[in-house]
């Protein structure tokens, strides 16, 4: 049984989730806590389904290109979950 495979990683539910991990738990390192954490998760992004796409084997220069565009899309998408759990905790732990 496989928690994360290439295959899931190339969906955008499989991204964002990886994304919003790897993210959160990178984020305070010395040397990247410098970088702005949206530009880091698009970093992560774009890292994340150029190797989907390389380890399926469809990577080309198209995919290459539209990569660029979703890796946006996973990126927002991931830091917008995070913020979305975020105020739903601190919202109830208030209450």
């Amino acid at each position: 049984m496989e928690f994360v495979s290439w295959k899931l990683l190339g969906t955008f539910a499989g991204a964002m989730a990886m994304v919003g991990v790897v993210t959160q738990l990178t984020k305070n390192i010395k040397f990247i806590s410098t970088i702005p954490t949206q530009l880091w998760s698009y970093i992560i992004s774009l890292v994340v389904m150029y190797c989907a796409n390389f380890f399926l084997g469809t990577l080309d220069a198209s995919s290459a290109v539209l990569i660029l565009f979703n890796a946006a899309l996973v990126s927002l998408g991931a830091n917008g979950g995070y913020e979305g759990i975020v105020r739903a905790f601190t919202k109830n732990s208030e209450e």
